[in-house]
């Protein structure tokens, strides 16, 4: 600070109303790319679902409009408009524009309620050009409009209602959004998941920017009857059921509403478990979780115990091996829900433990003894979890002796760079010796690694943990990315903390063997090293298809698709010569520098988790055993994927 300038009281910013979200938004809604603007839907469809908690609403219908606006209308009570007697405005323009006000706090009003903040409507009021909310209730229709956070007209009524609820619509600010459209399918699957969680409530999307085969505007309706149970099957439709049954429970202990949903499959993937309190994705778990695997672990280790089943077998099992090929739901009603951890998604409230504990220790225990045939299916399933994991732990020993799997042994394929930087590095893992050496020469040497692998790499989708750690090419990554995986306890656990490299790319052909190692390589890092793709590790090389030149090789141009190179043409005539690169191997060190691996000129695509379920059984779909929906989607997505004939 210069020294004639003065630090007093007319220093001190004081933000009135909604000026402290317009100025720091990411405080509090994430932050002000695609995953807050889409936050903004969910504060308003949340209010929805808190009048369908409370028993007055079962409809909620969802517009994404032409220009990226968007309407949510439920059949609710409709939020109220007589006089606030503190604020001396009405109850809607409370709620519309002032922080912490809403329903949610009077707990005569609503016992529990989804939002992490209760900042709801007022935050998407502050962040949106434009609002209009409309209000039935009483017999009649309240209107009132809004801009970034003010009225912009008194609250009128605009005729008689025969029927109550709240409308919003709003446009979020572009001045204020690095991206301001809508994408349906991140919209879709919130509202999917809000139908599984209430049981009863009908959430439709309707995308007026898209037309079906008929002409009408793109529309999917959201209803489970069943809720969780239909959640599981939901997302093992693409996995081979170990028991034919989903057990389920919905039951309240100790004043705390508990639905737990589970099942089990054949696979040898770690436990699929998602955690919810009031509606929200409890992405970081907590206490509810806890409870959860305490029920879970004590109650079917005592069913194998009492049948003498792990003395037979002579193996002593952990808490890890009751959660192999296990996908549940737990979803649990707070009142006061306190949250904790780094994305304030992790459940603290120690109540939960014993809650859901005993819920599922009794509904579990009782189904273990009605259901002996699938209990034993079930804990055999646990001693075979057991021995692998002896097995690969084993077999990690074995193959450490002889060269670690991270630290001082790397793979003698490995091209590393020099610096020592992580967050500099790169590590390319490029198809092949020939393409792999293409790479080399076309590197930068300082910052840029090459690591050549050959051919497909092992289906970790189906294949065991020993025989994961016996592949080569599947040691060789470990090695070369410095990356810790397993425990005598947990041989999935993964530790980056040494990881070498903060970003890893996977470069191969674009033909179909070059889009089949990258989904066997992205299957790979989602299914054992998840994390390298959370913290955003994880990118796609994008080579180029086509090389255009023109004028006797005075014009050049490198082209990625088919129009491109049409519009090449057009603009040089017939004269064109096109060079078609059928692989790597087929382009110099310069052309792969220039086009692929320089960061000045290239196109990397960020290999990334937006809807966890999704990816859970897409990947279970295209890697696993069954054909049926493997064939489907490839015919239904055929004639978007990079082919060749």
């Amino acid at each position: 600070m210069a020294e004639n300038e003065e630090y007093g009281a007319s220093s001190i910013q004081v933000l009135e109303g909604l000026e402290a979200v317009r100025k720091r938004p990411a405080m509090y809604i994430g932050d002000i790319s695609e995953k807050g603007l889409h936050h903004l839907v969910y504060e308003v469809v949340d209010n929805s679902i808190d009048e369908a908690l409370a028993g007055y609403c079962d409809t909620i219908n969802v517009t994404i409009n032409e220009d990226n606006s968007i309407t949510v209308v439920d059949n609710g009570r409709g939020i109220p408009v007589d006089m606030h007697e503190k604020e001396h405005k009405s109850a809607l323009e409370v709620v519309l524009t002032v922080l912490h006000a809403g329903g949610k706090f009077n707990k005569d009003s609503y016992k529990v309620s989804g939002g992490l903040h209760g900042v709801g409507v007022s935050c998407v009021n502050a962040l949106s050009t434009y609002l209009r909310a409309e209000v039935n209730r009483d017999g009649k229709t309240y209107v009132q409009e809004y801009s970034c956070g003010k009225p912009t007209t008194e609250l009128r009524v605009e005729g008689t209602s025969t029927h109550t609820g709240t409308s919003i619509t709003f446009k979020p600010d572009g001045s204020i959004f690095t991206v301001t459209e809508y994408d349906y399918h991140t919209l879709a699957s919130r509202l999917r998941d809000l139908a599984f969680l209430n049981a009863g409530i009908r959430l439709t999307l309707t995308d007026k920017r898209q037309l079906d085969e008929n002409g009408q505007p793109l529309t999917e309706t959201f209803y489970s009857k069943d809720g969780l149970r239909e959640f599981v099957e939901y997302i093992d439709s693409n996995k081979e059921s170990l028991i034919n049954d989903v057990i389920h429970l919905n039951t309240e202990r100790n004043g705390i509403p508990v639905e737990v949903a589970l099942t089990y499959n054949t696979s040898y993937n770690a436990e699929n478990i998602r955690s919810y309190v009031n509606n929200i994705h409890t992405i970081e778990g907590g206490t509810h979780q806890t409870g959860f695997r305490r029920g879970l672990t004590m109650t079917m280790k005592k069913y194998g115990e009492e049948h003498k089943m792990f003395e037979k077998e002579k193996v002593e099992v952990n808490a890890n091996d009751f959660t192999e090929g296990l996908t549940a739901v737990i979803s649990v009603k707070i009142m006061e829900p306190q949250f904790e951890g780094q994305t304030k998604t992790k459940l603290g409230n120690n109540e939960a433990i014993g809650a859901v504990q005993t819920a599922v220790s009794e509904a579990l225990g009782n189904y273990l003894e009605e259901h002996p045939r699938e209990a034993k299916v079930i804990v055999e399933k646990v001693i075979v979890a057991a021995k692998a994991r002896k097995a690969a732990y084993d077999a990690r020993t074995k193959v450490q002796r002889k060269t670690p799997l991270y630290g001082g042994g790397l793979p003698g394929k490995l091209s590393d760079c020099s610096s020592r930087t992580a967050e500099d590095c790169e590590l390319f893992i490029v198809e092949g010796d020939s393409a792999g050496g293409t790479a080399k020469q076309g590197r930068d040497r300082r910052i840029q690694a090459v690591l050549p692998i050959r051919g497909k790499i092992l289906n970790v989708e189906k294949a065991m943990e020993h025989k994961i750690f016996d592949n080569q090419e599947i040691r060789n990554l470990f090695q070369a990315m410095r990356v810790t995986i397993g425990t005598p306890e947990d041989p999935q656990e993964v530790n980056i903390s040494k990881l070498a490299y903060h970003k890893i790319i996977i470069m191969t052909d674009a033909d179909v063997d070059g889009s089949h190692i990258d989904t066997l390589l992205m299957t790979f890092f989602f299914r054992r090293m998840r994390p390298i793709i959370e913290k955003g590790y994880l990118y796609l090389a994008t080579p180029p298809l086509y090389k255009c030149t023109a004028n006797r090789g005075k014009a050049e141009e490198y082209c990625w698709t088919e129009q491109q190179v049409q519009q090449f043409i057009s603009r040089y005539g017939n004269n064109t010569k096109v060079q078609r690169y059928k692989g790597l191997g087929e382009m110099s060190a310069e052309e792969l520098r220039d086009t692929t691996m320089d960061p000045n000129q290239r196109l990397l695509k960020q290999v990334t988790i937006s809807d966890g379920i999704e990816a859970e059984r897409i990947f279970s779909m295209l890697m696993g055993e069954e054909v049926a929906p493997r064939r489907d989607f490839i015919e239904a997505n055929a004639s978007y994927a990079n082919i060749d004939a």
